[in-house]
């Protein structure tokens, strides 16, 4: 399951407790890690699978008492409440100097949870450099102008949280100093050609979609 990728201490992947990957380009993240963090819930299916965490972080309450023993030495329990698992996980690749993130199964299985952990990546960008992977796409959070790589035709959404202006260059349906008031405002744009930018100095959430 895994390439055995050189690790520099400053990359991880994150496996939540959503769905877990089929799609072949989150697949790749976590056959590429060179270190992997499973929150709590995701660590016994993780690990049934073949998968071997580096670190297990968490409430460690849903984790099965065998596992428990298997990795008690990369078993790292916060009990603290105010947080989810994936922040925990997220602070715990901060705290240990890994700011390269990449999360996979955040999303997939409840829309509540989905949404929660999709709006907390604004958060983790102040602190790291963070992306989540889907089934059908990547979420990149941002706080200044910011180009991406693209493809003409690539699916694009954006997601303000806040209400700071954005300005648009290189999608078809150009945004132009707007304020986004409402969450579906942002959604279902799409690349004209290999790049386009998003201008602001606010927190937006970029969704690109996977290439068909």
């Amino acid at each position: 399951m895994r390439s055995g990728n050189k690790d520099d201490g400053s990359k991880a992947v994150i496996v939540a407790n959503g769905r877990y990957p089929r799609h072949p380009v989150p697949l790749s993240v976590i056959e590429d890690a060179p270190y992997i963090v499973c929150c709590d819930g995701a660590a016994n299916h993780f690990i049934e699978i073949g998968g071997i965490p580096d670190a297990i972080v968490g409430d460690c309450d849903s984790i099965s008492e065998e596992n428990k023993i298997r990795f008690a030495d990369r078993l790292f329990p916060d009990k603290e409440q105010e947080t989810n698992d994936l922040t925990k996980s997220v602070m715990f690749c901060v705290e240990n100097g890994r700011k390269n993130i990449t999360i996979v199964g955040g999303t997939g299985i409840r829309e509540d949870h989905s949404i929660g952990n999709i709006s907390l990546l604004a958060d983790y960008e102040a602190l790291a450099n963070v992306k989540m992977f889907t089934n059908y796409g990547v979420f990149t959070p941002i706080s200044s102008r910011t180009t991406f790589k693209s493809f003409a035709g690539e699916k694009v959404s954006l997601f303000a949280i806040g209400q700071t202006p954005i300005t648009t260059d290189g999608l078809k349906y150009p945004i132009q100093n707007r304020v986004l008031t409402n969450w579906w405002q942002g959604t279902l744009n799409e690349s004209l050609g290999d790049s386009f930018t998003i201008d602001t100095c606010g927190r937006v959430i970029v969704f690109q979609v996977f290439k068909q």
